[in-house]
């Protein structure tokens, strides 16, 4: 169902990353060592990434987005909901993107249908990778009947078509921003989960996890302090690449009527506004803005997502 990575290949490529982080930290030979000049894992994952000036950039822009949702009121030229102009003006004077089919300033809503998008991308991914990645340690670590359980789960929740699922889900529990995040949550961590599950059936076998097994640490210790640590890249690349597609779904849902609803602006429902073949071919400011911040915001996130993958995996050739 959930398809939050979007590909095979992205998958494999995740798989990829954690073998990677796993043999920076627990090399099993030096032929299989990376070499971090001495650097913590960390330090050397970010020179790495900051040698990547496509993903540096895209890393910009996405920040500035997160403060213009912060700052959205302040930014904003008009109060978000007032009729401050004539009917579907064309950009002119304080105007800069004109004005909608009853004089709402365009700028203003796109200012905080970027809010919108940031809230639902990001709160959603929060509540998938806590969701996938607590799941994913509990059926790698204890496996057994638990680890079938959790599977089979997993396998159900992804034989469904997921954008169909949450059509029907957000139909029928109410449109809102809040419905739409929690929804996008609930139904994403599943690929995630298997990501996890299979680090942790390795490096359950690792002498530091024996070890502390041995000393007596409790399950929960073992499972949070000892492991997680060392599945968070792959963890992260998820998350990173999960905003990008959540931020796609509440536009596409939000064009179809049916996410977030007017008169709260998202960048899906300015969009909509372009069904209408005039809007479409004479007033091209009314929907021409979003379809640009949402082509911007998603492809810089999936940049920052590439270029994470290549940091991790010391494939960054700058």
């Amino acid at each position: 169902m959930a398809q939050n990575i979007g590909s095979n290949n992205k998958t494999e490529s995740l798989f990829r990353i954690a073998d990677t982080a796993n043999r920076v930290n627990f090399p099993g030979s030096s032929d299989e060592q990376i070499v971090t000049n001495g650097d913590s894992y960390v330090k050397t994952i970010a020179k790495r990434f900051f040698k990547n000036k496509v993903a540096v950039i895209s890393l910009a822009i996405f920040i500035a987005m997160i403060l213009v949702a912060v700052f959205a009121n302040q930014l904003s030229p008009y109060v978000r909901d007032a009729s401050v102009g004539g009917f579907r003006s064309a950009p002119h004077g304080n105007y800069f993107l004109g004005t909608d089919d009853i004089g709402r300033d365009t700028l203003t809503r796109l200012i905080h249908g970027t809010q919108v998008s940031m809230i639902v991308g990001i709160c959603s991914v929060a509540i998938y990778v806590v969701i996938g990645t607590s799941l994913g340690l509990v059926s790698g670590y204890f496996g057994g009947i638990i680890d079938a359980i959790i599977m089979r789960v997993t396998e159900a929740f992804m034989s469904f078509p997921f954008f169909l699922v949450i059509l029907t889900l957000v139909s029928l529990l109410g449109s809102g921003i809040w419905v739409v995040t929690i929804v996008l949550g609930v139904l994403s961590w599943p690929p995630l989960c298997r990501l996890v599950r299979g680090q942790v059936l390795t490096l359950k076998e690792q002498d530091f996890v024996l070890a502390a097994e041995a000393t007596g640490y409790s399950t929960f210790g073992i499972m949070f302090v000892h492991i997680l640590p060392n599945v968070i890249s792959p963890i992260l690349v998820n998350a990173t690449f999960g905003i990008a597609t959540a931020i796609l779904t509440e536009a596409s849902l939000s064009f179809l009527g049916v996410g977030v609803q007017p008169p709260r602006p998202s960048w899906g429902n300015i969009l909509s506004q372009a069904q209408s073949i005039r809007v479409l071919t004479s007033e091209p400011w009314r929907w021409v803005p979003a379809g640009i911040l949402i082509f911007v915001a998603v492809l810089s996130i999936n940049f920052i997502g590439e270029g994470l993958r290549e940091a991790i995996e010391g494939e960054n050739k700058g």
